[in-house]
């Protein structure tokens, strides 16, 4: 066993401390935190010689300590934090500026010199160390949907809380605004008619752009789950505004904004719910009931709980909001388990396409905290066409490699029964040249009726059933549509936690085009990075390369979502037609984005 204190040189509480534990060969090993007194222990060490280094900002700092474990020793390392020291003064330094900006203008300045509040939590953390670091990556543990990370206190800093009260409060504002420019080998987009040429790729749909992707806003107060003794509680309110609330629109929310205008910009209220934390069940039990981020998947909405700027089109086309109660146990240091109900993806309990869903959830984590399994059956129901009705069933593997590696892969399949046949939607009826209205024998929910040439409009697509160039007679009106994705990320961190590289891999199998508008098997590769000033700003640039493989001799690229289907790309692209084939079915972009937090 190894056990120690640490001091700070400024003689202010250690608790909340990080120490990195490495290995004879300068490799980490784990993350450790210090209590309210400074202690901190490592058990279940193998015989050898270690380095305990104090750490802040990501960065080594002060006099650390070397020690050997020998067989069933007991090993004492002290420790001391370099903090800034305050030179003397031959006279009394002047009075600082004690206004409102100029206390967040010295938090920023403060967060960027490596100087940031510390971390200072009530409990340490239970259960395994942390298996990252962040920064560079979103967060220390492996992502969890539907609830808090059970056992791990909330030591999260902001900025704006240092201006209002030196985060004294467990109460906390914060934010983050996001711009983001790509340049790509896609050219018909047309932002203000919602045609986005770079789709199926996210958050940077839009080619040749330069946008703003989010302003978000957060009101939230997260219950204490590092402590077992009591009942606490928690809240998060979201507001959303910029391109990306057309990823994060629930059917009956605002939804107006893009099922009926498709308008480039708007507002989402993304999360809104309350957190119930019990302590006896497990080691932990929390209940989430509002609104809240769908369980699985490595990716999320908010721009920076995200390795990347883009997304893959695995996460693009599943799940991303719930509205209903969700119930997390925290068995044991190994096993997590969830279950809830809520009325479906992406939609509100009062719409038409509500249907009674359940959730179930298990996570097996082993290796003291560096290898994740979760299994998720995100939406559980009849499996009818309605709105993102989606059933999803996902496993998704994490797997810390070492200090500086990491790698994640998720899978999933998903399906839709009795899809409408998008031919009935988009076609045209050869005799009459008119477009086929949606008929008691070809229903279409949300279609909105439009003559030849006017190009349909409906985000939530249908099936392509059968091969649209065959004749009506020998088209279905619905028929079940499945598709199957895989997602990997290989991440490593570099320039003391200050960067990290960032590959993803992916293909995708939308196999009757209901997520994407076009059946195609795509397969899509990106190459970029993360760097961080401090906690607060952040810059990814990224490139990535997009191949379909499509069916019917459609193209999947440089068009407008299922612009493709069923008449051969004869859709309006800004007033012009786009006959068959000039589509494209490769595309290379350069995208970055900035976010600053506050």
């Amino acid at each position: 066993m190894l056990h120690g204190t640490v001091v700070r040189e400024d003689g202010i509480s250690p608790i909340g401390v990080q120490l990195k534990l490495s290995g004879a060969d300068g490799n980490a090993l784990q993350l450790l935190i210090a209590d309210s007194g400074g202690h901190f222990e490592a058990f279940a060490l193998t015989p050898g010689r270690y380095e305990v280094t104090p750490m802040q900002g990501g960065l080594e700092r002060g006099n650390g300590a070397t020690v050997e474990i020998t067989p069933g020793g007991d090993v004492l390392a002290e420790v001391t934090l370099q903090t800034a020291s305050m030179a003397a003064a031959t006279a009394p330094a002047a009075p600082l500026d004690n206004g409102f900006f100029h206390r967040l203008g010295r938090a920023y300045a403060a967060d960027w010199a490596g100087n940031g509040p510390g971390t200072l939590t009530k409990e340490p953390r239970r259960g395994t160390p942390a298996p990252l670091y962040s920064p560079p990556y979103p967060a220390t543990d492996w992502p969890i949907g539907g609830t808090p990370t059970i056992g791990v206190p909330d030591g999260q800093t902001y900025p704006l809380m240092q201006a209002i009260n030196e985060n004294k409060t467990r109460e906390k504002w914060y934010g983050w605004i996001e711009v983001g420019a790509n340049g790509s080998t896609n050219n018909k987009s047309n932002a203000s008619k919602g045609i986005a040429s770079n789709f199926p790729s996210a958050y940077d749909e839009y080619a040749n752009t330069v946008q703003l992707d989010q302003a978000a806003l957060y009101y939230e107060r997260i219950p204490n789950t590092a402590q077992n003794d009591h009942f606490d509680w928690g809240w998060r309110l979201t507001a959303l505004y910029g391109v990306d609330y057309r990823f994060t629109t629930a059917k009956g929310m605002l939804s107006q904004q893009l099922l009926l205008k498709n308008s480039q910009y708007g507002f989402d209220p993304v999360m809104a719910y309350i957190d119930l934390y019990i302590p006896h069940v497990g080691e932990g039990m929390n209940i989430r009931i509002g609104r809240y981020i769908s369980l699985p998947d490595i990716e999320a909405q908010l721009a920076p709980n995200n390795y990347t700027y883009s997304h893959s089109i695995l996460y693009t086309f599943d799940c991303y909001t719930q509205t209903g109660v969700n119930v997390t146990i925290k068995a044991s240091n190994h096993w997590t388990v969830q279950g809830g109900i809520s009325p479906g993806c992406d939609v509100m309990p009062w719409t038409t396409d509500a249907k009674l869903t359940g959730n179930l959830c298990a996570t097996y984590t082993w290796s003291n905290g560096g290898d994740a399994l979760n299994t998720c059956a995100n939406s559980l129901n009849d499996g009818k066409y309605a709105y993102n009705n989606l059933s999803a069933y996902y496993e998704t593997y994490y797997h810390r490699i070492n200090a500086s590696w990491h790698t994640d892969t998720e899978f999933w399949y998903q399906y839709m029964k009795a899809v409408p046949n998008m031919y009935w939607f988009n076609g045209t009826d050869p005799n009459t040249g008119i477009q086929y209205a949606p008929t008691a024998a070809t229903p279409w929910p949300e279609a909105t009726f439009q003559r030849a040439g006017q190009g349909a409009v409906n985000l939530n697509f249908g099936a392509v059933c059968q091969d649209p160039r065959l004749s009506a007679s020998q088209q279905s009106a619905r028929c079940y549509a499945p598709e199957l994705a895989i997602t990997n990320y290989v991440e490593h961190n570099f320039w003391h936690n200050e960067a990290s590289l960032n590959i993803r891999n992916e293909y995708v199998d939308d196999i009757k085009g209901q997520r994407t508008g076009t059946p195609a098997k795509y397969e899509e590769h990106m190459v970029g990075f993360d760097f961080w000033a401090g906690s607060t700003i952040t810059f990814r640039p990224e490139l990535s390369y997009t191949r379909a493989f499509t069916k019917y001799g459609v193209s999947a690229l440089n068009i407008a979502p299922g612009a493709s289907i069923a008449n051969l790309e004869g859709v309006s692209q800004g007033g012009a037609a786009n006959p068959l084939g000039l589509g494209k079915n490769q595309a290379l972009t350069l995208a970055a984005d900035l976010i600053w937090h506050f």
